[in-house]
């Protein structure tokens, strides 16, 4: 399986950020296991933000959940990240990634994008 993420590099405080992952080698709805979007901070470890699950069902980071949305498109086989009234501590390299573990927060399992930058600057 191979995650490829995608999106701006640059985003402004209280813009909305919109990322796409685009799984090529496996199927977001056949394939068992969570599809998670995760990120990384500087000097900081990785946050699982939520994921949405090959049914359908989506799961959120609590601390995240007020300001994202995860959904998916299955005729392009992606899944998308909204994170609305983005902050400056919202830069960050954006992972998405595929795992059995809901909460993955170690890139030792499963299978990971390379990861988008994402700087936050007016």
């Amino acid at each position: 399986v191979q995650l490829q993420e995608s999106g701006p590099g640059l985003v402004k405080p209280s813009q909305t950020l919109h990322l796409t992952c685009t799984v090529s080698g496996g199927s977001i709805t056949t394939d068992h296991g969570y599809w998670s979007w995760v990120r990384q901070p500087p000097g900081k470890d990785l946050e699982w933000m939520g994921a949405i699950e090959s049914s359908g069902s989506v799961y959120y980071n609590p601390s995240l959940k007020s300001r994202t949305s995860i959904s998916r498109d299955t005729s392009k086989n992606q899944i998308n990240l909204r994170l609305s009234s983005v902050l400056p501590e919202d830069a960050a390299v954006y992972y998405c990634a595929v795992a059995q573990t809901l909460a993955v927060v170690t890139r030792a399992e499963g299978y990971w994008g390379q990861g988008t930058q994402v700087a936050v600057s007016s």
